[in-house]
């Protein structure tokens, strides 16, 4: 993590903005007043960083982002002043994939902002992108000229201009922050970030937990080879990411057995993502409406999370072992996927790929025998592309990519708190016996049962075996005799 000074040029000594109207409008500094503001605060790594511990102000239990981080602050006068930096950023999607994105503070998505209930925070946000830009603070009640519609509530953001936004975090909950202006760009380029808001004193509807882990859902359409989004894509996207990850290059999520665990989801992509864990049971224990009192919740493995959602899920892990954790629509665990890749399940294919691929560069079929194959094949791919499926587990190809990691589940996981608490520990240690095995020499299936007799045994059909399905149609109603 590394910080930096905007020298952005511009007469000193700007004029500082009244309470009052700082209070009701976001507006813009002028660039010389810049040398008063929070140092911007940059992450360009996509590894999962420690989480915050409050320096100052209310205590709170931070959260973990996977693959992500959480935004410094400075506190004056009593107010919590964050600086977002929306800029041209570089994020790696997976090792040997690189993506041109749009983001906060040197990644996409930008840094979580946390703060606790009944906070006063002001968040400057500075403009470096090539067009004009706003921030709207998803979910968040606050005034109307705070919302961050440009053109609705508040003039855009001017290239190379700062806004403050200045507003009390009213109530507990998870949010998400993302641009109002040019949004089908923007957030096609990635940006977007999380939000949490921590209750400032014990919440009946929301529980002490033993960790707690966010991560946002979106979404790329970049062709095999490039490293731009291309931003006007409605449905055939191809690249499914956590955090602007895709397997394998998004972190496992790793906990102590027995841990309360929560994990914070919002999707800002434009389809519905289907969320299922393995191994556990978990509740829907919040929204980005608030939390959800616990007569209205119900044992769960799968929830689904609507465009422009966030669902917070809670669960004890109390099952040992490495549990897969994946968006449950299949197209969304592969990687860049072409929409019009052939079927050539049953067609003996042998070197013909390779060959047309001499006189096609990046052509690809389905395996004679499905997909899977691919997993364990080494095709030339155009530089800066992921395979399909990828990454290597303990028994193999996972066959997987996309929106999937895995839950894993340890006794002798450090708690959250100590410094090597999220630790990888590295594949799981079966116990003898508790895995799927195959058949042994000498070993026989059982009997398999007989089908009951049908009430037309003997009345063979004239053409063989098959039976005649006869349907009759509905057709005149009963009060007319028939």
């Amino acid at each position: 993590m590394s910080t930096r000074r905007l020298f952005l040029r511009g007469a000193l000594g700007g004029a500082a903005l009244s309470a009052t109207h700082a209070a009701l409008s976001a507006e813009r500094v002028r660039p010389g007043s810049l040398l008063g503001l929070p140092e911007p605060v940059l992450q360009t790594t996509p590894d999962t960083q420690a989480p915050l511990a409050p320096p100052n102000g209310r205590p709170y239990r931070p959260v973990l982002t996977l693959n992500g981080w959480t935004l410094p602050w400075r506190m004056k006068e009593g107010v919590k002043e964050f600086h977002l930096v929306a800029e041209p950023v570089v994020r790696e999607i997976a090792p040997g994939m690189k993506a041109r994105l749009w983001g906060y503070n040197g990644q996409s998505p930008g840094p979580t902002i946390e703060v606790v209930e009944g906070d006063r925070v002001r968040i400057y946000v500075t403009n470096k992108l090539p067009e004009v830009t706003s921030v709207h603070w998803h979910g968040q009640r606050l005034p109307n000229g705070m919302d961050g519609v440009s053109g609705l509530t508040q003039p855009a953001i001017p290239v190379g201009q700062t806004c403050v936004y200045e507003f009390v975090a009213r109530r507990p909950g998870t949010f998400m922050y993302h641009p109002h202006a040019d949004e089908m760009v923007q957030m096609a380029m990635g940006m977007m970030g999380f939000w949490v808001t921590h209750p400032k004193q014990p919440h009946p509807h929301i529980a002490q937990v033993d960790r707690d882990i966010c991560f946002l859902l979106n979404a790329y359409d970049i062709e095999p080879g490039a490293s731009t989004p291309k931003v006007n894509t409605m449905l055939d996207f191809n690249l499914w990411t956590w955090n602007s990850r895709a397997f394998p290059g998004i972190d496992s999520i790793n906990v102590r057995h027995g841990d309360r665990v929560r994990i914070r989801i919002g999707n800002l992509t434009m389809t519905n993502h289907p969320m299922h864990i393995h191994g556990h049971e978990f509740e829907v224990t919040g929204t980005d409406g608030g939390p959800v009192p616990k007569s209205a919740r119900w044992p769960e493995v799968t929830t689904d999370i609507a465009v422009g959602q966030m669902r917070q899920i809670e669960f004890v892990a109390d099952e040992l072992g490495d549990w897969a954790f994946h968006c449950h629509k299949s197209h969304h665990t592969m990687n860049a996927m072409g929409h019009d890749v052939p079927n050539m399940i049953g067609v003996k294919q042998d070197d013909l790929a390779r060959e047309i691929n001499r006189l096609v560069p990046g052509y690809m079929a389905m395996g004679e025998a499905g997909m899977h194959e691919m997993a364990e094949m080494e095709m030339d791919l155009p530089d800066n592309t992921l395979p399909m499926m990828t990454g290597t587990g303990p028994f193999g190809p996972i066959g997987m990519g996309g929106m999937f990691t895995t839950v894993k589940v340890r006794k002798d996981q450090p708690p959250a708190s100590h410094p090597d608490g999220h630790r990888d520990p590295g594949w799981y240690r079966h116990p003898k016996g508790t895995v799927a095995r195959f058949m042994g020499e000498g070993e026989t299936l059982p009997d398999a049962p007989r089908a009951p007799a049908s009430p037309h045994a003997g009345h063979a059909h004239p053409g063989g075996d098959e039976v005649e399905l006869k349907v009759r149609k509905p057709g005149h109603h009963g009060h007319h005799g028939h």
